[in-house]
């Protein structure tokens, strides 16, 4: 069932959903469950009508600013998160890229088929950000916060500390709305030279099939990810759903839904402690769990319809390791039951 690793010792394309399928609950994918809410599925159906048009961003440009109090000409919306990594490796020419690991292996394995060599910085221990890690002669360092698949969220003061003129700073905030509030997110900062911040749709509003999310950069480099994309690459559903999820009463029921996993985390935390090793101080929809001398947890999980993502496709893990999506706390029972089992 394993792909065999293909760039520089990481099969760097595999993702969750692979790890899915029928009869198996999923743990694996880190989408809400319940979403799209009815509401939201409403909006994209009626969109439906003017299919015959081609897809026009203005609306959507329009009201992602103004949840981020920028200047419209800083907003591209993209084909999900992972577009946005794809356009900035067609635009920038890095003399010297760094990517900040274990994160979401997109980033990297855009860089690489755009051609562009890439550096990894790896985090250890508690897997929080050391700035002093990245080489000052970076000119394009990417990371994730919260980071995907640690969950771990690094304080804006050191994300901070990473932006300097000459260099791109990547920042991808795919789960920065699954903490209510959003701390330490840094998509309203201008201030930042260089910084260009990724946002996606997918995980709080369960929307991995609609493609939809958007980027911040400044202006000029912004006009240049326009330019490296292909002509309406965002489709009119996915425009639609921008605009309806960055309303003030979109935003406060995401918060609401923030608060509500906050909590089934800690139920998650409270039933592993003690039977695995969690990673670094989870903050996100997921955890990142260790389990020494163990590289059967995760086929052994399946075999009993648990459904949980693989760590050994992330620079960095190995697999000991696999990241587990926060769940109601009665999917929570049955994983520990399982995890005890297995362990025994």
């Amino acid at each position: 069932m394993s792909a065999p690793p293909t760039e520089a010792g990481y099969d760097l394309h595999h993702h969750g959903d692979a790890e899915v399928g029928p009869g198996l609950v999923d743990l694996a994918v880190n989408v809400r469950a319940g979403t799209p809410p009815d509401w939201l599925r409403a909006r994209i159906a009626a969109s439906l009508a003017d299919l015959a048009a081609y897809p026009d961003p203005a609306a959507a440009v329009a009201a992602v600013a103004a949840r981020h109090a920028r200047p419209e000409d800083e907003v591209v919306p993209t084909a999900g998160g992972a577009e946005g990594f794809v356009l900035l490796a067609r635009a920038l020419r890095p003399r010297h890229a760094v990517v900040v690991h274990p994160q979401f292996t997109e980033p990297e394995a855009a860089l690489r088929a755009a051609g562009h060599a890439v550096d990894r910085v790896v985090l250890t221990g508690d897997l929080t950000l050391d700035p002093d890690a990245v080489p000052d002669d970076a000119d394009l360092v990417v990371v994730g916060n919260p980071t995907n698949p640690t969950s771990v969220r690094h304080p804006a003061g050191l994300l901070a500390e990473l932006a300097r003129p000459g260099r791109t700073l990547v920042v991808d905030e795919a789960f920065v709305d699954t903490a209510p509030g959003e701390p330490d997110a840094l998509a309203g900062r201008r201030d930042l030279p260089g910084l260009v911040v990724l946002r996606s749709l997918t995980k709080t509003w369960g929307l991995a099939g609609l493609r939809v999310g958007y980027a911040l950069a400044p202006a000029d480099l912004a006009q240049r990810l326009r330019a490296a994309a292909p002509p309406w690459s965002v489709s009119t559903p996915a425009l639609v759903a921008l605009a309806a999820c960055s309303t003030p009463a979109a935003r406060a029921e995401a918060d609401a839904a923030a608060r509500a996993m906050a909590d089934d985390r800690a139920y998650l935390l409270g039933a592993l402690d003690g039977l695995v090793e969690v990673r670094g101080t989870p903050a996100a929809s997921f955890v990142l769990a260790r389990t020494p001398g163990r590289t059967d947890v995760r086929a052994r999980l399946r075999e009993r319809g648990l459904a949980v993502r693989r760590g050994d496709t992330f620079p960095g893990l190995d697999a000991e390791h696999v990241r587990i999506a926060v769940r109601a706390p009665e999917i929570t029972d049955r994983l520990v039951a399982a995890l005890r089992e297995v362990l025994r």
